[in-house]
């Protein structure tokens, strides 16, 4: 009884799914990013809100991205992201507002049904929500943003 070795042609169809393997794990958590960034940058320029930090521009970008992400993934990743992000101390005003708004942000995204239309009814109920937001919101429920003079009026370009 002999042994049969492999061949080179199954030798180099499992080095080439092996390859396409590796490739397409790389290049799908980089297509997903670019979408969700690209969305969420086309949204906030277009919406013509003021304070792209720490303003509603900033809030807006924050916790559309937060839903989005929720909406798509899930909301651990939301906090995931937060934690490694906008661990800079719990008194920074600044990164308490952004830890604020993605928590709000993931809690509506996760709330709405995956659908072909849902991307745009996440868009619209974290619009709702900034469009009533507050200056150091403290409900759980409300956009926070920061007060006038902590806002930084940000280029397009700068985003």
């Amino acid at each position: 009884m002999s042994v049969k070795k492999p061949t080179v042609k199954k030798a180099k169809k499992v080095k080439l799914i092996t390859w396409k393997f590796w490739l397409l794990l790389i290049l799908l958590p980089c297509v997903y990013s670019a979408s969700i960034l690209f969305f969420v940058y086309s949204n906030v320029w277009q919406s013509g809100l003021k304070g792209g930090g720490n303003g509603p521009a900033d809030a807006y970008r924050h916790s559309l991205a937060s839903a989005l992400v929720a909406h798509t993934l899930s909301p651990t990743v939301v906090n995931l992201v937060t934690e490694i992000m906008e661990n800079q101390g719990a008194d920074d005003p600044l990164h308490a507002m952004d830890r604020h708004n993605n928590r709000l942000g993931a809690k509506i995204g996760a709330s709405i049904p995956l659908s072909w239309h849902s991307v745009e009814e996440v868009n619209q109920a974290i619009r709702q929500k900034v469009d009533n937001g507050k200056i150091n919101a403290t409900d759980p429920n409300q956009i926070r943003f920061l007060p006038k003079n902590y806002w930084q009026e940000r280029d397009r370009d700068f985003y």
